[in-house]
């Protein structure tokens, strides 16, 4: 599956330093948020970067690239670090929040069992569909021309690169199988990026001992896709 995900060439000519490491883990046992993500998420708190950090304001740069507002939608891992103490969500979404602010760059998880197709990172056309509840019932949104998008083959899976998640592919106590894409912008350096994995990696074997753990960098090369 992470083989096929790509980064298209509108996208690399907007921030050529972009770098995803996507993470395709499979037997997950996620549960509610226990003892062992609430000192995650504490000792996160006490190493999260700051929200001057030269890493998160990259993010908020490369938003305006494409005429997004962060100071309106701010970046993943914007947000996060201006909330602590970070929310208690459940086991899975715990381990990659922490290990989010901590290094100072977005991920985003998936359930894969929800995905269809594969996940590439584009500029919208502005017609795809991106699924949402509003007023507690399910409806559709669409993203502006123009935005990076994270999308599959049945519509958009995160706006504004990694502000907003729809709802279809959000991570609950029951996936089993996941996406995980931490993104990267400079100064974080590639090394910083893989040790991020690593660290989530060893997260996720906490809460699942023994399971199937694949990566792969995928870069914003323009000859890569048309």
């Amino acid at each position: 599956m992470i083989e096929d995900i790509w980064v298209d060439r509108s996208v690399a000519e907007l921030r050529p330093d972009f770098a995803v490491l996507a993470m395709a883990v499979y037997g997950l046992r996620n549960g509610p948020s226990d003892d062992r993500s609430r000192a995650w998420l504490a000792e996160a708190a006490d190493r999260a970067v700051a929200v001057d950090d030269p890493r998160v304001e990259a993010w908020r740069e490369a938003y305006r690239a494409f005429g997004a507002k962060p100071q309106r939608t701010r970046p993943s891992v914007d947000a996060l670090v201006r909330r602590m103490p970070l929310p208690e969500i459940n086991l899975v979404v715990d381990a990659y929040n922490a290990v989010s602010v901590g290094h100072g760059l977005p991920i985003g998880g998936e359930d894969l069992a929800r995905y269809e197709g594969t996940a590439r990172l584009v500029r919208a056309a502005g017609d795809e569909p991106f699924e949402v509840v509003e007023k507690g019932e399910p409806a559709i949104d669409h993203p502006e021309i123009g935005e990076v998008v994270w999308r599959d083959d049945r519509g958009v899976t995160c706006r504004r690169w990694n502000w907003r998640q729809c709802v279809r592919t959000r991570i609950t106590e029951e996936t089993v199988d996941a996406l995980f894409l931490l993104e990267r912008l400079e100064p974080m350096s590639p090394e910083e990026l893989r040790a991020a994995g690593d660290e989530l990696t060893v997260l996720l074997e906490e809460i699942t001992p023994g399971l199937h753990v694949e990566t792969r960098i995928v870069t914003a090369a323009p000859e890569e896709k048309a």
